[in-house]
């Protein structure tokens, strides 16, 4: 082993009820450099990461760190054998300080000199630009500092080996190239970092190789700037792929929904959504972009009667239907399909089987005391056939399939009741390149039959390449409403950060 090489390993497996997540995969990593990990849903990437990490032990192969032998039995192995993995969901807690946290089931916390502390880190923070108040709290911290702060608290417990889980998922365009240059500054200092990550602009940008796993073996490593975007999908999904998302071009009809002037609190009475106004037209998909928690998920849910609205108007097809129920609005043709961070946590029942899922969004119209399972058995199948669901058959709970395959499962239901207002939100969230693409088709489609749709995403290149429209929103306030067509991701980045869209073009001009 050469003395550039931080990591290897060797023939590594592991088994879950005898199916293979990883099976037989070797590779090494170069200390200073940056590496993407590549793979579609299911492939076993977080399976292999769990194991570089000390969360799950492998069957059979060998983990060398910095040449030796290593056997990583739990997180704290990984740690003191300077691994540290940042999750995409921050192991952050809300009411200490970045301190507090930092120190938090650290070995040396016992007795700690706090001014020797507090100087300790803001040397690292100057060193690598990351921006921290270390005695901020983190219920105030912006979705940027927390992941700034969870790298400093790797990098205190002494982690020169990085693992970043979909670092760049809930970033603007601005928090993204801050984070790249906080990556850069570690890389030059002998750092090496692994992202797992599906965006693909972004992994040519960043990393030195790409480490590129299919159904559980490692099927390629390559050279960054000798590869593409195709090359790298190819290679990902076995076969070639079309990566280019479609705009369907379909003529505007009427106008089909109107809101205005609306505001909603939430039980604390904070104002969640602060006199939001704007339309939508059949045939027409509006964007809505902004960072996690501006208030996307109450007006999603404002439009479907589940939101308890203070003031302003929601108008379909004419029609004001604030207080009206989610029953009878959905009987009105709008059908909302809604994909937060616990995917089990609104819409669908996690013991049930898909066919029950099914029957609950209509079971109340079937006449009769009985129910009647051979529709919704026949409708399951053609999902599973349509939109590729991975599932042993539509009889198996939906809680032992992987989150993709739920999602599928959600918005097939969502569609199959065939709506004039479609509402969706984060739709692909989590899902590979060729299920995402399938899942932008489907949503083409409804715009072909005239269906308005409600697109809420957090990938700017996406929300630019399927949206007609774009609302941003930041802090439950309409930051402005540009074409997709014209727009740019700094503009929709600074309008993400709380600038009007009139601010930005006017200091433009200037």
């Amino acid at each position: 082993m050469t003395r550039d090489i931080v990591v290897e390993a060797k023939n590594l497996e592991k088994s879950f009820a005898k199916v293979y997540a990883n099976k037989n995969i070797s590779f090494k990593l170069k200390k200073g450099n940056i590496y993407a990990l590549l793979g579609e849903n299911g492939a076993g990437k977080s399976t292999l990461m769990n194991m570089l990490s000390g969360i799950y032990r492998p069957d059979s192969g060998h983990i060398y760190i910095h040449g030796k032998k290593t056997q990583l039995r739990s997180p704290k192995d990984a740690i003191k054998n300077g691994i540290g993995m940042i999750h995409q969901h921050f192991k952050l807690v809300d009411n200490l300080s970045a301190m507090e946290n930092i120190i938090l089931g650290h070995e040396k916390s016992f007795f700690l000199n706090r001014k020797h502390l507090i100087s300790e880190l803001k040397d690292f923070i100057v060193k690598f630009s990351l921006d921290i108040d270390v005695e901020k709290k983190v219920s105030q911290m912006s979705v940027s500092e927390k992941q700034s702060l969870e790298i400093l608290k790797v990098l205190y417990r002494g982690a020169d080996i990085m693992i970043l889980d979909e670092p760049t998922a809930v970033l603007t365009p601005q928090e993204v190239r801050h984070l790249f240059k906080i990556l850069k500054k570690l890389q030059d200092d002998g750092c090496t970092i692994i992202i797992i990550t599906h965006k693909l602009q972004e992994i040519l940008e960043i990393s030195d190789e790409v480490l590129i796993m299919r159904k559980g073996e490692m099927v390629a490593d390559v050279v960054t700037e000798n590869t593409s975007e195709k090359e790298l999908t190819d290679l990902m999904v076995g076969e070639s792929v079309d990566l280019k998302i479609e705009r369907a071009n379909v003529e505007k009809g009427s106008k089909i929904l109107e809101i205005k002037n609306l505001i909603i609190y939430d039980e604390e009475n904070v104002k969640k959504i602060k006199e939001i106004s704007f339309d939508l037209h059949a045939g027409e998909i509006l964007g809505i972009a902004g960072l996690a928690g501006s208030g996307q998920k109450e007006l999603c849910e404002a439009i479907n009667g589940l939101q308890n609205i203070s003031q302003g108007s929601i108008v379909y097809e004419g029609e004001n239907i604030v207080g009206m129920s989610p029953r009878k609005i959905s009987e009105k043709g709008i059908a909302l399909s809604f994909v937060p961070e616990d995917r089990l946590g609104m819409g669908l029942v996690s013991s049930m089987s898909m066919i029950d899922n099914m029957i609950l969004k209509n079971y109340y119209k079937q006449p009769g005391f009985f129910l009647r399972r051979r529709d919704a058995s026949e409708k399951s199948k053609k999902l599973i056939d349509k939109l590729r669901i991975v599932t042993p058959d539509e009889k198996h709970p939906v809680r032992q399939l992987s989150g993709g395959n739920i999602q599928k499962i959600l918005l097939g239901r969502e569609l199959d009741s065939q709506p004039h207002l479609l509402i969706v939100a984060y739709p692909t969230r989590g899902l590979d390149i060729s299920s995402s693409h399938l899942i932008y088709d489907l949503i083409n489609e409804q715009k072909r039959k005239g269906i308005g749709t409600i697109y809420v995403g957090e990938d700017l290149d996406v929300l630019m390449e399927i949206s007609d429209r774009i609302m941003v929103v930041c802090d439950g306030e309409n930051t402005g409403i540009v074409d997709a067509k014209t727009t740019t991701k700094e503009e929709l980045g600074f309008m993400m950060a709380g600038k009007k869209l009139e601010e930005i073009r006017a200091a433009s001009k200037n």
